[in-house]
């Protein structure tokens, strides 16, 4: 399997898993982290959030032939939340164990990772791939070869 491809799918279940977490377990621990500027309540922006993270995350994995487009959204996503992921820094907000300010700022340094990776896996770094490419990844995702 690709590393693009490998990429998308860890990427896909990584985002699933957290939209869930949004959505049931960690729903408090996620709430912290909205600013108190943010104009939406709280709640909701985690619940929202959430169900973006399941089908972009999810979209990711099942539609290969569109990842680029999804790759795209993935990477603008992770540049909308970032204001708050500095907002927990500057605000000293504990969350996820998160709860020095170095740790709170080594966290910063992961965004733009993520950022990477979804560009990475949409197909957008390296060289661009056919749409015979797209078929083959799809065919490794459906049979794990």
């Amino acid at each position: 399997m690709k590393s693009q491809t490998v990429a998308r799918v860890v990427l896909g279940g990584f985002m699933v898993a957290a939209g869930v977490l949004h959505l049931t377990t960690q729903r408090q621990e996620f709430q912290a982290q909205v600013p108190d500027w943010f104009p939406v309540d709280e709640d909701l922006t985690v619940l929202g959030s959430g169900v973006v993270e399941i089908g972009l995350g999810a979209a990711f994995v099942a539609l290969p032939k569109h990842r680029r487009t999804i790759g795209a959204l993935l990477a603008a996503f992770f540049v909308a939340i970032f204001p708050g992921n500095i907002a927990q820094y500057v605000e000293g907000t504990d969350a996820f164990g998160l709860d020095t300010d170095r740790a709170r700022l080594i966290r910063l340094f992961f965004q733009p990772v993520l950022v990477a990776v979804a560009l990475w896996g949409g197909g957008w770094l390296g060289r661009r791939a056919s749409s015979d490419e797209a078929e083959q990844d799809l065919h490794e995702v459906e049979t794990g070869e």
